[in-house]
């Protein structure tokens, strides 16, 4: 009994002195170097975009659209001007000092409602980009790293998709479905879900064939776990970059469907909705159809220009 008991407890010394045990200093040396990595990559980051005075432009645009879009209510002169009111005593009174960006035919107060639709624009591109980032980026990464007749499939379905000119097909969903900003937003995330992909497919491709998946392959992990951990964040800086630009695109996009009459309806203060509407005037009041136009202008024009200045960032091969 006594030489069993020798022996379990020689095994457990044994199995005790096997294990090695992680140095503190180690450790924190080598969390201390991975944090000193990650500043200077901000550092050169923050450099390279502060450097490109149009990606600094387009910052400054879309963070003036997004803090418009979120205390708007709280600027605006007339807030119940978003709504059906009527002030038919003041109609199409050009710009003033009280009315900033004049009135439409209604009396309503048109800088009150370019302002409100600031949020709305801006709410109707994000959906559109998450659901489409949503379908495209889990199918492309399926697609890309495990290939085979289900990653196959899935790409002759996405060139379907894109083989169709997107404004026809959103115009064709919107009207089978019928009008409303939340069909014309069903309508655009199924146009740009299959731009991702492709965009997803096509790096992740390039991706699994790196080194370090094949050392995460070959110390057993599993196909889930390398995709979460090292393809997706691999993959996150052309996602990012493509989301930015793509921004503006759907905001333009939903405008035009509301132009239309295919989006937004009236009387919700949506660009597209009140260009529409302002070019029954055209040209004698003029500032009813410029404005929100102006406005649309602006914010693709931000969004393009910061999109700019990260794929500069995030894109090496960009950098010259």
């Amino acid at each position: 009994m006594n030489k069993k008991t020798q022996q379990m407890t020689g095994k457990n010394t044994q199995n005790t002195e096997a294990q090695p045990q992680e140095n503190p200093q180690s450790s924190w040396a080598r969390w201390k170097e991975e944090k000193e990595s990650s500043i200077r990559n901000m550092k050169l980051s923050w450099y390279l975009f502060r450097k490109s005075p149009t990606s600094m432009l387009g910052a400054v645009i879309v963070g003036i659209f997004l803090i418009m879009a979120m205390i708007g209510p709280m600027i605006v002169p007339f807030p119940e001007d978003a709504t059906g009111t009527v002030h038919i005593e003041r109609k199409l009174t050009a710009p003033n000092s009280t009315h900033l960006f004049g009135t439409d035919e209604l009396g309503r107060d048109i800088y009150t409602r370019v302002v409100l639709g600031t949020r709305i624009s801006l709410q109707i591109g994000l959906i559109i980009i998450l659901v489409a980032m949503g379908i495209g980026v889990p199918l492309g990464v399926t697609a890309g790293y495990l290939g085979g007749p289900f990653g196959e499939l899935i790409m002759r379905i996405t060139d379907m998709f894109l083989s169709i000119p997107g404004r026809i097909f959103a115009l064709a969903v919107v009207g089978a479905m019928g009008p409303g900003m939340t069909n014309c937003m069903i309508a655009l995330s199924i146009v740009w879900w299959p731009g991702y992909v492709r965009l997803v497919q096509g790096r992740t491709l390039a991706v699994r064939e790196e080194s370090f998946i094949e050392a995460a392959r070959s110390v057993g992990a599993k196909k889930w776990r390398i995709i979460f951990n090292h393809i997706l964040p691999n993959c996150s800086s052309v996602i990012i970059v493509k989301a930015s630009m793509d921004m503006g695109m759907a905001i333009l996009a939903a405008a035009g469907l509301g132009f239309i009459g295919l989006g937004a309806q009236p009387p919700m203060p949506e660009w597209g909705v009140m260009i529409s509407e302002g070019r029954n005037f055209l040209p004698e009041w003029w500032w009813y159809a410029t404005f929100p136009g102006l406005a649309i202008f602006t914010t693709v024009l931000g969004f393009n220009l910061l999109g700019d200045g990260l794929r500069d960032i995030l894109d090496p091969q960009s950098r010259g």
